[in-house]
């Protein structure tokens, strides 16, 4: 999963970045221009902890998640350059940091009004797609289905209704529309990224209002000290993280923030050479699961033999977890849980 980070000069963007990530990228509007940062981190998992623990595997493998640190090119008023608007299109997802702390010049923070204009910009940006590809179909007097679709979309952003959010269209709809990578059908989650004295307190109301209004995500940060505890040693930063009030480091506060919005759920497999975790589209079924290990796995389906992982850390083996009608055997319309450990049976 790519998640992009956005948001305009001065909201620390690049900071909550490094917290998340725990690099050190330049921050500040200089050092960060033009730039784009990548970072790579695991997802933190104790299933797949406890279950290492228990076969003891040649690999462990824990998912990852890649944040892009997109390039800080406009400020308010301004609108998105292309470039901009390119580097968002290829994330699976958007992360928009607004500013929670005074500013440089110590005008208050305005979280709304960012987090207000970003979607501006983003359903104009998408806006115009859509306009210039019904130009094109009523040009060639297209009697597709795709005309409607496109005219239905069209009258959403108008009255300012991200595409996420508009409802009724079916499965086949959203797969012609996979290719135009439009900006407001991704999943957006908001960062509100405040001083240390207010990194325990709970968002302001009136962004949160907004943020449940159109589908968003919302999470709140202290972007400076979370990147100093990004830098600790790993034994010492839930110790610290706690001092200051907090359940866990920002990651993975970041993290079920982000697989509760994109809906995302873990399936894992376990054994003497790997245990591992695999994210998957809440709602999978068994096959198309397995599609994620291998596409053979997936047209060979057989069964799935299922576990849950608790159950397999209590008993200590899948023979005694059969032994005691914990382990079960599921067909093709099985779907998947979070926290099921699967073994899949299929034809070569």
């Amino acid at each position: 999963m790519k998640i992009g980070l956005v948001g305009f000069p001065g909201s620390g963007k690049t900071t909550v970045f490094n917290a998340l990530t725990g690099l050190s990228a330049g921050t500040g509007f200089h050092a960060a221009r033009g730039k784009t940062n990548l970072g790579t981190v695991k997802v933190p998992d104790d299933r797949v902890v406890a279950l290492a623990q228990l076969f003891h595997p040649k690999k462990t493998t824990l998912a990852e998640i890649t944040f892009c640190d997109v390039a800080a090119v406009a400020a308010h008023g301004q609108s998105l350059d292309d470039q901009t608007l390119a580097a968002m299109r290829e994330v699976d997802a958007l992360c928009q940091v607004v500013r929670g702390f005074a500013g440089a010049a110590g005008e208050p923070p305005a979280p709304v009004a960012e987090a207000r204009n970003l979607e501006d910009e983003i359903n104009l940006a998408d806006l115009i797609i859509i306009e210039k590809r019904l130009e094109r179909l009523k040009r060639e007097k297209s009697k597709s289905t795709e005309v409607p679709l496109m005219e239905t979309l069209k009258a959403a952003l108008e009255v300012g209704t991200p595409l996420r959010c508009v409802e009724g269209l079916a499965p086949d709809a959203w797969a012609l529309l996979a290719g135009y990578r439009f900006l407001t059908a991704k999943p957006l989650l908001l960062v509100l990224n405040v001083p240390e004295s207010e990194a325990a307190s709970p968002p302001p109301a009136d962004l949160a209002a907004h943020a449940a209004a159109i589908g968003l995500g919302l999470v709140v940060l202290a972007g400076q000290v979370e990147m100093d505890i990004a830098q600790m040693p790993h034994e010492d930063q839930k110790e610290f993280a706690a001092s200051l009030g907090l359940s866990e480091p920002a990651i993975g506060r970041f993290i079920h923030a982000a697989y509760t919005l994109i809906d995302l759920i873990s399936f894992l497999t376990a054994g003497e050479d790997e245990c591992r975790s695999w994210p998957i589209r809440r709602g999978l079924t068994a096959p198309k699961a397995a599609a994620k290990i291998h596409s053979d796995i997936e047209r060979g389906f057989i069964r799935a033999e299922v576990v849950r992982w608790e159950d397999l850390v209590h008993f200590g083996s899948e023979a005694k977890c059969r032994e005691a009608g914990r382990l079960r055997s599921e067909g093709k319309e099985y779907v998947v849980q979070d926290g099921d450990v699967i073994n899949f049976r299929f034809n070569v």
